[in-house]
């Protein structure tokens, strides 16, 4: 490789400046306009390249909708409600209250399409509640709040595949039902590995809801549990598009909140509003240094090379995925999963393509795989986050962490071995990839 080529002197650049501690997002816009000059071409590309693909995509504009609408969610009363109605129903059993954090996320997934703010919704109260009078370890009670939220960016809505269908051209519709089984496979090895673990340690069990309690308690938390069902009825009912579909999902979590439940003033709307700003400028940033970037990885025609050079070893679709699977794990110790879909994926799309891989199946082993980066050290962005909200030692948060990462890996083995597990229900609603 010639370090002092345009595509090398970008490339350290762009790792010097990260390393220096400038965002990746200006880092690789940095380094991509160092390239247009190096290589003799108009820096104003960097410009038109960032414009097209940003106001070109409608479908970019969910990407802020479905942030606005989990922080209407966070806002409200819906979170209590909620983890009131997961108490009564796996709260009676050993560890049950570990339990109650899974099934949560699997139900504020199906709102809030990321992890971050799975974790940010549930992540303050959940530790309050399991380590009072001493029922859990903080670190145990954090490590299991940052391994559940991985569920969210999986389970329909989701960011990350969004962002995959905007580099992919893929149905968004489609991705969302093939994350389905794989989020609930997830939640399932989690609560396995809490059964089991329940009673190693000995948890606690929970004080018994009543039975003739239930129906009040399914009734309060009703309008919230049925935010999933009004956004995937719209979007597979062909009444919205994706984006159309996040603005009823938005719109429909401030109703209920300010409406229904009156647990929201317009302070907090305005606060709700300011955070989705900032998170939605953040994804932003990146998305616009990404589209920059591929321009360079495109001219220098990287994503054939790749796909020719693999093709040359007459690499098996099963093998190409195993090897998918390391490198994106490996790069998701050090990567944030944003700038992996945005940068790493579109090199290996061409020869997904050549080697017949279904694109969906890809898409989502991909995430899946990408969302476990979260919680992988020393880059593990929840992990982080959690040391914040726990005010745990990030040493004690990945001790307690590492037997979730092992069962979750194994569930990522049968998502990329068994492609049903992802087609099975976008099949079902007429895919024919």
């Amino acid at each position: 490789m010639n370090l002092t080529s345009p595509f090398s002197l970008a490339l350290i650049v762009i790792v010097g400046l990260s390393l220096s501690g400038l965002p990746v997002a200006y880092a690789m816009i940095g380094g991509s306009i160092l390239y247009l000059f190096a290589a003799g071409l108009d820096m104003g590309t960097a410009a038109e390249q960032l414009l097209n693909g940003m106001m070109g995509s409608q479908l970019l504009l969910a990407i802020p909708l479905f942030i606005l609408a989990a922080e209407f969610m966070n806002t409200g009363s819906i979170m209590d409600r909620l983890l009131t109605f997961c108490n009564a129903i796996v709260g009676r059993f050993r560890g049950g209250l570990a339990q109650v954090n899974v099934v949560q996320s699997i139900i504020f997934a199906s709102m809030s399409g990321s992890a971050l703010a799975d974790a940010a919704a549930s992540g303050k109260l959940m530790q309050s509640l399991m380590t009072r009078d001493g029922k859990y370890t903080p670190a145990y009670a954090a490590a299991l709040t940052t391994v559940s939220s991985v569920i969210g960016p999986i389970m329909p809505p989701s960011i990350p595949l969004v962002l995959y269908a905007l580099i992919s051209d893929t149905s968004v519709g489609y991705l969302f039902l093939g994350g389905v089984i794989p989020g609930l496979l997830l939640g399932a090895v989690q609560s396995g590995l809490i059964a089991f673990t329940a009673k190693r340690r000995n948890f606690p069990v929970e004080e018994r809801v009543p039975l003739r309690n239930l129906p009040r308690i399914a009734w309060d938390a009703f309008p919230a549990l049925m935010m999933p069902v009004i956004l995937l009825g719209c979007l597979y009912g062909g009444i919205t598009t994706p984006t159309e579909a996040a603005a009823v999902a938005a719109a429909y979590a401030l109703l209920i909140s300010a409406l229904l439940y009156r647990s929201v003033r317009l302070t907090d709307i305005y606060r709700s509003l300011a955070t989705g700003a900032r998170i939605t400028v953040s994804i932003g940033m990146l998305i616009a240094g990404a589209l920059v970037f591929n321009f360079v990885i495109t001219s220098e025609n990287i994503p054939k090379t790749l796909s020719a050079m693999l093709k040359a070893y007459e690499l098996s679709p099963l093998v190409f995925l195993l090897a998918v699977n390391i490198l994106l794990l490996i790069l998701g110790c050090f990567l944030e999963g944003t700038t992996i879909i945005l940068v790493i994926l579109p090199v290996l799309l061409p020869t997904v393509t050549a080697l017949g891989i279904d694109p969906v199946h890809f898409g989502v082993m991909a995430v899946t795989n990408i969302m476990l980066g979260l919680i992988t050290p020393p880059y593990g962005l929840l992990l982080f986050m959690m040391t914040k909200i726990a005010d745990v030692p990030l040493r004690d948060i990945v001790r307690e962490s590492m037997p979730y990462l092992y069962v979750m890996m194994g569930a990522l083995a049968i998502i990329t071995l068994v492609p049903g597990t992802v087609l099975f229900l976008p099949r079902l609603m007429g895919y024919t990839g």
